[in-house]
């Protein structure tokens, strides 16, 4: 076990507590460079240099880290770049004292791919693991630089449910709650049970879209809580059971993570954290799905 430290209080707790279990804890120094959040302040860095010094039997200064503000933005760049000049700076700082931490280590997902020199000697891997990008920014970015790569990752997620009901709506009748979507021509509709108590957002009423069948087709009327209705009706023979997919792949068509998220104005990160626990999860293998 690693420790992830930010400033002096927790520190001196980790030491007090390495002394009491007679071990040596393996801390991360978290740097305070600009993001304003976690981190401790650089005028309070020679405090923690010399609890390392003078605890090296209880405190092993493993790694040293920082965490930038927004990498995932072009429009952060200036802030990224004085973020990681000042992270370099109180490095060597610490060298010129006789002071090396085992790891330097900065990058994020985003970081990663847009600036590589921020990698040092690990990276802090989160959303790129499960094959998604932070934003389409950073595939485009990507994708830029590697134009061999049309389809650099495979997302290792999807999100489906299946068709509760089939029923038809007479041209002129209102669907769903209130009035946000009205019939002009007859329609047939598939109830699916899944709402925006499921993470499907209520803004994706009537312009949200799910794949039944290999095709696409719209979300009508209003989310609810734990059910949407969808226009089927220029797909033919759906029937209850039928396998809807919200993300993900079925037949020609995806609905990747990136359109869902643009779609509800979400990040891909908001998007895949909504999802609550007790959507069923089902690990399967890659050639299964």
């Amino acid at each position: 076990i690693e420790i992830y430290i930010f400033n002096l209080r927790r520190l001196q707790e980790t030491l007090e507590i390495a002394r009491r279990l007679r071990i040596q804890a393996k801390v991360h120094l978290e740097l305070e460079t600009g993001m304003n959040r976690t981190g401790l302040p650089l005028k309070e860095l020679p405090q923690a240099l010399e609890m390392f010094e003078q605890n090296g039997d209880a405190l092993l200064f493993r790694g040293c880290c920082t965490h930038f503000a927004g990498a995932e933005s072009i429009a952060n760049y200036y802030r990224i770049k004085k973020q990681f000049n000042t992270f370099n700076s109180a490095v060597k700082r610490m060298n010129k004292n006789g002071i090396q931490p085992q790891q330097l280590h900065t990058a994020c997902s985003a970081a990663a791919i847009r600036y590589p020199r921020t990698q040092m000697d690990m990276v802090r891997i989160g959303i790129l693991q499960y094959g998604f990008f932070p934003s389409e920014e950073v595939l485009v970015h990507y994708l830029t630089r590697n134009r061999q790569e049309s389809q650099p990752m495979k997302g290792i997620l999807s999100w489906k449910s299946s068709v509760m009901e089939v029923k038809d709506v007479k041209k002129g009748e209102f669907i769903g709650y209130g009035n946000s979507y009205l019939a002009n021509v007859p329609t047939r509709i598939a109830l699916i049970p899944v709402g925006y108590g499921h993470g499907f957002n209520r803004s994706l009423s009537n312009q949200g879209r799910v794949l039944i069948r290999g095709q696409r087709v719209s979300v009508i009327g209003t989310v609810n809580m734990n059910m949407m209705s969808v226009d089927i009706s220029d797909v033919a023979g759906v029937q209850p059971g039928d396998e809807v997919v919200i993300i993900g792949r079925q037949g020609e068509h995806e609905i990747s993570v990136s359109s869902f998220s643009n779609f509800s104005d979400q990040l891909n990160y908001e998007m895949l954290t909504r999802l609550p626990a007790n959507l069923p999860r089902r690990i399967v293998d890659i050639a299964e799905d």
